[in-house]
C-alpha cells in the first residue's frame, strides 16, 4: 500500500543521506526510483542529492510553480517506478504536498519527502506544515545537541560566527551557517531565556 512518507529534523542530521540509502536499497533489487530535490538549492550542485559523508545521487529538480503530479506523471510515462524520493521537502509548497498525497492515492506510488521541520526561528516551513497534516507516516530523524540532548531546533549565523534572529526565512547554507540545538540551548543562542 503507497503513502506519503515525511522524514523531518533539523539540519546536519543525514536526511539526505538516508534518502540516497533508501534509494540505493530499491535500484540494488532492480527497481527504478525517482529522485526529485529543490531547484534553488544548489549548493552540491544543479539536480543532485548529496550528503554530507560523500555519497550523491542525480535529481530532477522542482520549483514552487512546479506541478509535480504532471511532473511523475511525465516520469511514470517513460517506464515503471516503486518510489518517489523528495529532499528538502520543506521548501515545498502546500499545493505541491497535496500534488504528492495524489501521487499516493491515485497513482498508488509511495512518496518519501525529507526535510526541515522547522527554521531558524522555530517556525514550520510551509511545506513541512503541510506535510505533517498531510503525512501518512511520520518519522524523526535525530541528531544531537553538543550537550548530548535531542536536536529539535536550528539557528542561523552571520558570516562573523553571531547568531540572527531575523531575515528571510529561506537561506541557502550548511555548517557554515546553521547549526542544530535543544530548545533549551536554541533559547539561550537567540537571547529567549
Amino acid at each position: 500500500m503507497a503513502k506519503l512518507y515525511f522524514n523531518y529534523s533539523t539540519m546536519n542530521a543525514g536526511k539526505s543521506t538516508i534518502l540516497l540509502q533508501a534509494s540505493y536499497n530499491y535500484i540494488e533489487r532492480g527497481m527504478q526510483t525517482y529522485l526529485l530535490t529543490a531547484r534553488f538549492d544548489d549548493r552540491a550542485g544543479q539536480g543532485k542529492i548529496a550528503s554530507r559523508i560523500g555519497i550523491s545521487a542525480a535529481a530532477d529538480t522542482y520549483a514552487a510553480d512546479t506541478d509535480l503530479y504532471a511532473t511523475i506523471g511525465r516520469r511514470l510515462a517513460e517506464g515503471p517506478c516503486a518510489c518517489i524520493f523528495v529532499d528538502e521537502a520543506q521548501f515545498l509548497t502546500a499545493d505541491q504536498v497535496w500534488q504528492l498525497a495524489r501521487v499516493v492515492d491515485d497513482l498508488k506510488i509511495p512518496v518519501m519527502c525529507y526535510g526541515l521541520r522547522v527554521d531558524f526561528q522555530g517556525k514550520l516551513f510551509p511545506g513541512s506544515a503541510a506535510l505533517l497534516a498531510l503525512a501518512d507516516e511520520m518519522r524523526e530523524v535525530r541528531t544531537i545537541c553538543h550537550c548530548g540532548k535531542k536536536a529539535t531546533m536550528v539557528v542561523r549565523k552571520d558570516e562573523t560566527g553571531k547568531v540572527v534572529t531575523d531575515g528571510a526565512q529561506v537561506s541557502i547554507g550548511g555548517n557554515d551557517r546553521y547549526l542544530s540545538l535543544c530548545r533549551k540551548h536554541w533559547r539561550i543562542a537567540v537571547g529567549d531565556h
